[in-house]
């Protein structure tokens, strides 16, 4: 017995379906992303989430734990320290009380994080 040659058929409304379906994405893709316009706030949020992560117990991109890096927190609360005295009487009221918050918070949380257990500025200390 011969075997018989299998064959594939494709109708041409799939193929047109097939064909849509691709210029579709193609446009999809080719659109810009429409971002917001970039705020003072949103540069001071990210610097300051890296300062965060430097304190270390945040999760990285697979799920592991990001040890802390005090060193790198510190140079984010520094580089925080740069742009309140670069931007000196030019920031609004809201801008400079965000700044001001950020770096206070920061510095209190590496204060006792570098304190560790029972160091300065912690529960309990003596």
């Amino acid at each position: 017995m011969a075997e018989e040659e299998k064959k594939i058929i494709v109708d041409d409304d799939w193929k047109a379906e097939a064909k849509r379906e691709k210029e579709r994405l193609v446009e999809e893709t080719a659109q810009p992303e429409t971002l917001p316009d970039p705020t003072f706030a949103e540069l001071i949020n990210m610097v300051g989430v890296q300062a965060m992560i430097g304190f270390g117990g945040m999760a990285g991109p697979g799920g592991e734990q990001i040890p802390p890096n005090m060193a790198a927190a510190k140079h984010y609360i520094d580089m925080l320290q740069v742009l309140e005295e670069k931007t000196q009487g030019n920031l609004d009221e809201e801008e400079k009380k965000l700044l001001d918050q950020i770096i206070y918070e920061l510095r209190m949380r590496f204060m006792q994080t570098a304190g560790g257990a029972g160091g300065p500025g912690t529960p309990g200390a003596q």
